[in-house]
């Protein structure tokens, strides 16, 4: 299960990791995808870590699929988020200052569906995510992604 820890740049004491998430919104543009975790139950949008050999949409696109069973295309860059003053431990021990990339993505196919890392998934208005238990990190993305700014948001 993943914490994140918070400090003046508590960031530093771990190791950096490169990951994505994806905003894909439903015909109406007024929802957006989310995934309910596996591993602490709490709500995200897809996405996870960049591994290495595979550029950043790929791993956008690689994601959506894993976690949902959606093939997306990645449409442009939402954000770029590496706050230094929180770090992600998981069960294992390691810890990482996390550098991640948001990315509005377009539905080309596939069948919506669970997978061993989502125990629900749906679309959600902007109220109805106000309320639910969302992860830290993408709780900060919601506002950049509901401002339909053109400028990617880098914080």
């Amino acid at each position: 299960m993943a914490q994140y820890l918070y400090g003046d740049r508590i960031a530093a004491q771990g190791r950096l990791m490169l990951g994505c998430s994806a905003t894909l919104f439903d015909a109406t543009r007024s929802k957006l995808l989310l995934t309910r975790r596996t591993d602490n139950g709490r709500w995200c949008l897809p996405g996870g870590a960049v591994d290495a050999g595979e550029s950043v949409s790929e791993a956008c696109v690689r994601e959506v699929f894993e976690e949902t069973g959606l093939t997306v295309q990645v449409v442009r860059l939402l954000g770029i988020y590496s706050n230094p003053h929180r770090m992600v431990r998981y069960a294992d021990g390691n810890q990482y200052h996390v550098i991640s990339m948001n990315f509005e993505v377009a539905l080309i196919g596939g069948e919506l569906g669970l997978s061993n890392e989502t125990t629900e998934v749906g679309y959600f208005s902007q109220a109805e995510i106000d309320t639910m238990d969302l992860i830290d990190p993408h709780r900060e993305r919601m506002a950049a992604i509901w401002s339909n700014d053109s400028i990617p948001t880098i914080a």
